[in-house]
Formats: structure tokens, sequence, C-alpha cells
């Protein structure tokens, strides 16, 4: 028999000759070919009855004449038929509803034919028919041309040819929307170049760097790029890289393909990489009958596609490299691009040119708000504004959540929203829409770690602090720094930590809401743990810093009750450079863990950890902070029921208050911190309270009183052995001795001092102390032994944090340059005096410095800066009340008064600055008025170094 004598080798010529007919333009002559195949048809082989294998065969051979029966149609709709076929497609769509070629081709001639609500009704009814027996929705290429549909796009008219060709006469028409399933650029249905990309935002905002960087990327060399954009959930890596794919489409004419990998697509499972290769096959216009059903042929054939085309392929939302690498191109093939998008960066992907997406910058999110929200609503508000971004932390889905709501609600204005956000718990709640939610997103990310990652995640989120290291993490977690470490980069690989410093990590705000919001009651005693944990682990590292820094530092036993047993590993200090560093990185951390101790009920541990950091906050100059942790401490020692901690923690917020000129507050706090340390026999402390509330009346004026006080408090400081605190009293008491006319007996006081803290160490206290030395020798007019006193503590200054030292040694420093002639250098000395202490907002030190500029101005010749200098100075003082400030700073006025030459207002002032002098029992040299009425005061301006 000859091969042409049987049906089904016809049936494969004709078909043949078609396709040779086609690609030759004689669209005529390829209709006929196909209409002589199809009529060789006349039903199914052997009519189901030839068993599995018949079965399989005749399964096959209906699908190639399904196959020839759509390029038939696909043929005459190109030669301009539509009202004439439609009843014939939709008997084939009948048969076999669910292949969408065959509805596409339905859909294009009803709309041709002028039935454009019937086309999109046959979409509605594949749409809902797929959904409910596969549950998939229409491709790409069905919703396209769905789309055209309803655009009345000009593409989907029909051609119009010069004549009617006849049904064997071969003819050449021009180009028209194809509708044939064949493996070509055009989509099966529409004839077009495959686009499956999602539209792009019309208000892209931002983004300036990394959209530049993908533009240059993809259209830099000429092999394969493939370019990989990974961020936190939100961050806004789809907007980005679909953004750049449109902007970049003309670069690649063979197609642009985007799909969702699926890898944190809420209540779905990733997409395996052979079923993302089949919707990207079928995206290119591959029928189904065409892509081989194992999946190693699947691949090859989508490799065949990327090695012979120009494509532009997007990859959002990928979970990992094995679900992303078999779908990027296996060779350096020129003309294909593909991104990726994919909240961690998937490392082991080789050849991939990385960047990461963080938040938006500030301006770029006041930019969006202003695009969204429309500049009149915004510039209504601007600070609202600008609070809102912060709250929404810089992430794009959430400021575009929070946009949408307010948009929704024109009723609101932003600062009801803003603090509607700020209600506790509320933020999550509120950044969420019917199909988005910033929690929803966060969440994925977490859900996809493993199960240790998830406690350590949620037991990270315990930390109140702004920022943490693997030491703290490993208090937390319960691990080693080693194993916390790790953990650590594995969450900062899930885009769930950030890290914008070596060895530190960070949440976002959103995430760290996040984490809160895990913790419930039947978890809650791990928190608790967890920061039991914490507050140990920092006791014992402030501990360890403050040997070094403060060695004099009296000694406790913390043995706190109550808390996880175990000492985390502490970070090791190779000196006072490392410890002051590490105290400065955490500072925040510890004022906020203390808070943190005292919300679980680890009153002792706060306290304790209290009394730690506020001696890092007083060397920093940041008072109002130590007050503020000072006033936690007494609260948390209160409840803890231990004196001890009672004692230290009333003690320093008396030193808060006094550096403050509190001094008021200064002796009620003092005053009960006394009655606490003698009711317990607690005489260190005892002592140091005596010498708190003696300052305190000394400074008020009181001296006589203030004096008794002062001299039992080091009496009993020497017998008890208290270095630090003995040295600090005797810096007040060499003040004292100088104020009242006895310089030796000053000098005498302040040697001890500063022998004192040489021998224990003590360098910030010796500044101090040689400041009270210096200032006590140029009252006796010994300017070289001042001088050489200063230069020690000029020098061991030059490592010093502490501002107020610094400030003093530079105050003095300038004194005797302008008493040596050199009076620029004296100006560059008092001018960064002023400059440190400005931003401390601690007026007796204030006063201090401002009274010794005053002088050297005065010796400059510049009296009416120093006239200034004088009464800003008088004014703090009176302020506070600080008497021997008031006295000091009325002497300085007294002296550019009388140098200006306003004599009488000159006298005013020296008759109350003798007033003031005399109540507080000062007697110095006398000083003619400026009616020749001697009045007794001191020679210059009040120069004073005493510590709180």
């Amino acid at each position: 028999m000859q091969p042409l004598s049987v049906d089904l080798h016809l049936f494969s010529h004709h078909v043949q000759q078609a396709a040779s007919d086609r690609a030759e333009g004689a669209l005529g002559a390829a209709v006929a070919q196909l209409r002589k195949s199809l009529d060789l048809w006349r039903g199914p082989v052997l009519n189901g009855t030839g068993g599995p294998v018949l079965d399989a065969a005749s399964t096959i051979l209906e699908e190639r004449r399904l196959a020839a029966v759509e390029e038939l149609f696909a043929l005459r709709l190109q030669l301009g038929e539509d009202s004439d076929i439609v009843s014939e497609i939709r008997e084939f769509t009948h048969a076999h509803p669910l292949r969408e070629a065959l509805r596409a081709q339905l859909m294009l001639a009803l709309y041709r034919a002028g039935r454009q609500a019937e086309a999109l009704h046959e979409y509605a009814a594949v749409r809902d028919l797929l959904a409910e027996e596969l549950g998939i929705s229409p491709g790409p290429d069905l919703a396209g041309l769905f789309e055209k549909i309803l655009q009345a796009s000009p593409e989907l008219d029909r051609p119009v040819p010069a004549t009617r060709p006849e049904a064997d006469t071969p003819s050449r028409l021009p180009a028209a929307p194809d509708t044939r399933p064949h493996e070509a650029d055009a989509a099966a249905a529409t004839g077009r170049v495959p686009c499956t990309l999602p539209y792009t935002l019309p208000d892209f905002t931002g983004r300036d760097c990394e959209f530049q960087y993908l533009l240059d990327q993809g259209t830099a060399g000429d092999g394969a790029r493939i370019i990989g954009v990974d961020g936190m959930g939100g961050a806004g890596k789809t907007t980005l890289i679909v953004h750049a794919a449109h902007r970049l489409a003309a670069s690649y004419p063979d197609g642009q393909l985007y799909i969702d990998l699926r890898g944190f697509t809420p209540g779905e499972r990733p997409l395996a990489p052979e079923e993302a290769v089949r919707i990207l096959l079928r995206a290119l216009g591959t029928p189904d009958s065409s892509i081989p059903d194992d999946t190693e042929s699947q691949l090859a054939m989508w490799q065949t596609a990327l090695a012979t085309r120009r494509l532009l392929v997007v990859l959002d939302n990928g979970a990992e490299a094995a679900q992303v690498r078999p779908l990027l191109p296996v060779t350096p093939t020129p003309g294909c691009l593909v991104l990726v998008a994919s909240r961690g960066r998937l490392l082991d992907l080789d050849g991939v040119r990385w960047t990461t997406l963080g938040t938006l910058a500030p301006r770029d999110s006041a930019a969006l708000l202003v695009r969204t929200l429309g500049e009149e609503r915004v510039a209504g508000d601007p600070e609202a504004a600008q609070t809102l971004a912060t709250l929404c932390g810089h992430l794009p889905l959430a400021l575009r959540i929070a946009t949408a709501r307010l948009h929704n609600r024109p009723r609101w204005t932003l600062q009801y929203f803003v603090d509607r956000l700020r209600t506790e718990g509320a933020l999550l709640t509120e950044l969420r829409s019917t199909e988005r939610s910033v929690a929803t997103t966060i969440q994925l990310s977490y859900e996809a770690l493993e199960e240790d990652h998830r406690r350590a995640f949620m037991l990270l989120g315990v930390h109140p602090g702004p920022d943490f290291d693997p030491h703290a993490a490993a208090a937390l977690i319960g691990v080693t720094p080693r194993d916390a470490e790790l953990t650590l980069e594995d969450l900062l690989d899930a885009q769930l930590l950030l890290q914008h410093e070596a060895g530190r990590y960070s949440f976002h705000d959103l995430v760290r809401s996040f984490a809160h919001s895990l913790w419930n009651d039947a978890v809650r005693h791990q928190k608790d743990t967890a920061a039991g944990r914490l507050l140990n682990y920092y006791l014992g590292a402030t501990d360890a810093a403050c040997r070094i820094l403060f060695p004099g530092l009296r000694p406790y036993d913390p043995a706190p009750a109550g808390q996880a047993t175990g000492l985390p590993s502490l970070p090791t200090f190779s000196g006072g450079q490392a410890a002051r560093g590490w105290y400065e990185r955490e500072s925040r951390n510890l004022q906020a863990t203390v808070r943190l101790g005292q919300r679980h009920g680890f009153h002792r541990l706060a306290s304790y950890l209290a009394r730690n950091t506020v001696l890092h906050l007083h060397a920093q100059g940041a008072i109002q902070d130590y007050r503020e942790l000072a006033e936690v401490a007494v609260a948390a020692a209160r409840r803890s029921a231990d004196p001890q901690a009672l004692c230290l923690s009333l003690g320093n917020l008396a030193s808060a208050h006094q550096i403050l000129g509190e001094f008021s507050l200064t002796m009620d706090v003092a005053a009960e911190g006394l009655q606490v340390a003698r009711t317990h026999g607690d005489h260190v402390s005892e002592a140091a309270f005596m010498d708190q509330i003696g300052w305190a009346h000394i400074v008020l004026g009181n001296l006589s009183e203030g004096y008794d006080l002062l001299l039992r408090g080091i009496r009993l400081h020497r017998e008890l052995g208290s270095v630090r605190r003995e040295s600090i009293a005797l810096c007040n008491l060499s003040t004292l001795h100088l104020w009242q006319g006895r310089p030796a007996e000053a000098i005498t006081a302040a040697e001890r001092a500063a022998a004192l803290c040489k021998e224990s160490g003590e360098h910030e206290h010796e500044i101090a102390a040689l400041n009270d030395l210096v200032i006590a020798h140029l009252d006796r007019g010994d300017d070289k032994t001042a001088r050489t006193h200063l230069d020690r503590a000029l020098k061991l200054g030059e490592n010093s944090t502490m501002p107020r030292n610094r400030a003093m040694s530079l105050a003095l420093r300038a004194v005797l340059c302008q008493r040596g002639g050199d009076g620029d250098e004296a100006l560059t000395h008092i001018g960064r005096a002023l400059a440190l202490l400005k931003p401390l907002g601690t007026a007796t030190w204030q006063c201090e410095v401002e009274n010794a500029a005053g002088l050297v101005h005065q010796l400059a010749g510049n009296h009416e800066e120093s006239l200034r200098l004088h009464g800003s100075a008088y004014q703090r003082a009176c302020n506070i009340g600080y008497r021997i400030g008031m006295a000091h700073g009325l002497h300085g006025l007294v002296s550019a008064e009388q140098a200006l030459g306003k004599h009488k207002a000159a006298r005013e002032h020296l008759h109350e600055a003798a007033e003031l002098f005399a109540a507080m029992g000062i007697r110095r040299a006398i000083l003619d008025s400026p009616d020749g009425e001697p009045v007794r005061r001191a020679r210059e301006p009040g120069l004073r170094g005493a510590q709180a």
C-alpha cells in the first residue's frame, strides 16, 4: 500500500503543504490544503474500542486534528472572514470548552462582526469554567485579547484584501492579527509580540539610583544578563523591576514575559520550575499539545526559546535558588535579559548581579505622599505627613496602603490618621486594605523560616533598643554568640533584619511591630525569661566596662533573684577606649533595657544596670537622660526592697538634680538617702549623702552649714577607704576654701584630690581635681605652677569624653593665654569651651564657663562681650538660685560696666554683689567702688571646678 493512499498520511501531507504555503504568504492555498486534510477526517480512531494503547494513539491524532482546525480558523480570520465562521468556531468551542486558542478565535470573530458584548461574554464564560474545572485563570494571551476588545484596539480590525480570493487561489495579504497556535513570536489570539508584563505605576516615585542601575545593566554588553533585586516584603521590588522592564522593552523585540513564582504569595505554594516553564512557553504562543510531558524536555524547549530570541523575562517573587535556576539561560546567549526579584538574596545563583532595595529615602517618601494624596492635602499638615512617613517606616507598601485609606476617608485629617497609627498595637492593623496588608507581607517571610529561626525571631523582638550585636542576641536566644551570629545572618538574608553597620543588627519598625504581635499568654514566660537573660548580660557587660573606666567605683553584690541561671558570654575590653566605644554603641540599648527590666518585674537588676549606665551618661554630659534614668532606677529600687540598690539610685538622682541646678530637689533626695543609709547601716552611702547635702547648702549660700557636712563626709570617706568619693568631696572643699579667701587650704585640698585620683586610676576625676588646683594657683597669681597642672589636665583630657571637664580646662587655658598676652589663642580656646557646653543644658556648668569667658574678654578689652557673658551667667544663676554664681556674675558685670563708663549700673551691681558675698561669709580683697567707697569683693570673677 502506498503511503499516500492512507488517510493519515494524506492528512499529514496536506498539513505540511499548508504550512509551506503559509510561510510563502499564499494564505488561500494554505486554507485549501487544510480543508482537504480535514475532509479526510471521519471521527475518532476505532471509536474508543481499541483498548488503552489505541486510545492513547486516538488522543494524539485528535490533538493533531484540532491543531489543524485552529490553524484553518486562524488563516480564515487573516483572510478577513468573521461573521461567516462564528458558528463554525462556536461548534468546536462547545465540543472543546477548555481550549483557549479556540475561545480566542471565537472572541475575535465576534468582535469583528460587531458583537463586542458577546465576545466579552465568551471571556467571562471561559474564565469561570477554568476556575471551576481547573482552579486557574485564563492565560496571558486570552487575557490580553480581552483587554484589547475592551479598549476597541485598532490592532483587532479585520484586514482588507484587494480582492476576495478563491479557496484554492494563492493570496498574499498584509499582516493581520494571527490566532493560530504555533511557536511563533505572536500570541495565540492576537498575533502580537508576547508581552505579559503587569502595568507600571503612573506615580512611580524615587528609587532613582536603583532604577538607573537596572537600565544600565539591562542594556550593557552582548551576553545574557541576569539581574537580581532583593529586599524585605513591601519594599517595592516588583514595582521597580516592572517599571524598568517597561522602559527596557524596546530592546527585547521578541517578547517581554512576566511570571510570579509565588515564593511569598498568601495561601499558595511556590511554583515548581516545570510549572513555571509551561506558563512561560504558553506565553510565547506554544500550544499545550506541543509542550512535552516530561520536565527535562520542557526545560530544553525553554532553553531553546531563550537561545533563539531576544527576550526580557521577569521572574518575580522567587523563593529559592533551586526554583529559579532552571529558568535562567544556561549559555551566554546574546540578547536576553532576566530580572529576578526575591526577598532574600539567592546566593547560590551564580552570575547574578544583585542590588538590594531598602526603604525609601525620606525625601522620596515625602514625594510619594504628595503624588498619591495631592500637594494641597500634604501642605495642609506637613508635620503630620512627615510623621506618617516615619510611622510607615518609609516602606512603599505601607505608604501606599496608608494613602489609599486616606483617599477612601476624605474626612480624615493626616493628624487623625497618625494618632490612630500611634495607638498601642494599631500600626499593623491600620496598614491593611482589602487585598494588601503589611502584616501579611511580613508574616509570609516569617513562616518561610525554620522553627528554630522563628523562635529566635520572636525572642529578638524582646530587645527594646534600636539595634543589637551577637552577644545581646545570644543572651535573648539562649545560645552562644557564634551561634547567635549565624542565626542573625540567616534572618538578615531573609530580609527580616537590617544591618547598617558591620556586626550590628536591627528591626525595621514594622517588622518589630510584627515580632511583638507574635507574643501571647502561651509564650509570655519565654519573653520574661529572655528579658531576664538580657538584663543579666548587660549588667555583666557594664560591670566589666566600669572596672576599666571607673576603677574606684564602689563594688556591690548583685546576685539578683528570679532571673534565668547562667551568665551569657560577655564582650572583652582591651582597654578604656574599647570600653568607652562599647558604651557609646550600647547607650540607648542600656537605657531601654533598664525600662524593660522594670516592666517585666526585674526591679533589682534594673536598678543596678541603671547605676552602671548613668555613669556613662554623666561622662558624656547627657544629664537629662541621666536624670530620667535615675528616676526609673529609684522607682525600681523601691520595689526591689534592696536598701543598697535604693541608696545607689537615690545618690545618682541627687547628683543629677545637683548638676542641673535643682538644689532643693538635691537636698530632698539626698536627705531621704541619708535616712535609708543610716537605717540600714550603709556608712559608705551615708558619707556620700552628707557630701551632697553639704554642697547643696554651699551653692545656695549656706556656707557654714555646708562646710560642716562636707568635713564630716570627708572624714567618713577616709575611714571607709572610699577614695573616689573622698576625691569628689575634696574638690568641693577646695572651691569653698577659695571662695572664703583661703587659697593655701584650697591648694592643699585639690592636691590631695588629684593624688587620690591618680593613685586609683580615676583619670576623669583627676582632670576635675587638676582644674581646681589650677584655679587655686591662678587666684594666688602663680601662673607658672597653674600652667604645669593645666598641661597635665589637658593631656589627660585628650582621651576624655566628659565635656564639662574638657570645657573647664579650655577656659583655664584661655585665661592663662590672655594673661600671657596671646589674645587670639585665648579667644579660640574660650570659644571651644562654650561650644562644648552649649548643647548640654546644664545651668551650673554653663554659668561657670560663661563667667570665665567674660574674664577672658575683659582682659582682652572686649568689654561689651564681657558684659554679655557675665550677664548671661548671672541670669542662669538667678534662675536656679545658684547664689555664688550670681555673685560672680555680678562681679564680672561691675568690671565690664566700669570699663564702659556705665558707673551707675556698676555701682548698683557692686553693692548687690557685696551683699551676696557678705551674706555667704565671703571676705576677700578690697576694690574701690566707682564713687570711691571701699567694698569687699573677690579680685576676679569666679572660677570654680567643683564636681557633682
